[in-house]
């Protein structure tokens, strides 16, 4: 099966591409192919993640208070004229890290949670079904969140979860970033993982389930903890 082919067989026919990949793994292909484009969506984003950063920092007199006026303008003065080297890694080095983190250690994660209901399957099926499933988020997820931002000029007000409905919200506020992890296409990207799961780990679809959106519980709390220990 080829790369476009289980493209298209993500979104159409989620139960078996999946179980395709899974029992016979590939991923290389699928991997490059989406650190492109995430490079190419941060590449594109990355002025208005400057720009709302910036408006975040005048905003903050928490911390001009802790830092001191002259310290907390010379990190104004940098945001405000940042040298090529900080573009660069904001839209480059940071998120190609970031993204190969978020690929290779789900999986493992996965594996081990699985281990409570199967000995079946490994490592390599769990990263070959979990980056086919990132289709739906990576790919069409981020495509029509490039647009809303696009459209909107800003990131951190652009969301695709219930906070879409909440738009008066801090995005910094504890009740946002609960909401956010309730984002459509994470919900939709782990709903279909549950059919590879359930081949790689020979379960019923029930406990796959459960297996996947566990896992995506476990990462919403430690995301809103850390949200939270951050303010």
């Amino acid at each position: 099966m080829n790369f476009f082919n289980r493209l298209q067989g993500v979104f159409f026919s989620p139960k078996e591409t999946l179980k395709a990949v899974s029992e016979k793994p590939v991923w290389i292909d699928a991997l490059i192919i989406l650190l492109v484009l995430l490079i190419i969506f941060s590449a594109v984003i990355g002025p208005y993640l400057l720009q709302d950063s910036l408006q975040t920092l005048k905003n903050d007199v928490r911390r001009q208070e802790r830092m001191g006026e002259e310290a907390f303008n010379r990190q104004l003065e940098f945001m405000e004229n940042p040298p090529p080297w900080f573009r660069i890694f904001l839209t480059i080095i940071s998120p190609l890290f970031a993204n190969l983190i978020g690929f290779f250690l789900p999986p493992l994660i996965l594996l081990a949670m699985g281990r409570m209901f199967s000995t079946e399957g490994n490592y390599k099926q769990l990263l070959s079904v979990y980056i086919h499933a990132s289709f739906v988020d990576k790919i069409l997820g981020n495509a029509v969140r490039l647009v809303l931002i696009l459209r909107r000029k800003s990131i951190f007000q652009t969301t695709t979860s219930l906070a879409v409905f909440f738009p008066r919200l801090e995005v910094t506020s504890t009740a946002f970033r609960v909401l956010s992890q309730f984002d459509f296409f994470q919900l939709w990207l782990f709903g279909i993982l549950g059919y590879g799961l359930s081949s790689v780990f020979k379960v019923e679809l029930k406990k796959a389930l459960f297996i996947s959106y566990g896992f995506w519980f476990l990462k919403s709390l430690l995301y809103v903890g850390l949200g939270f220990l951050g303010r």
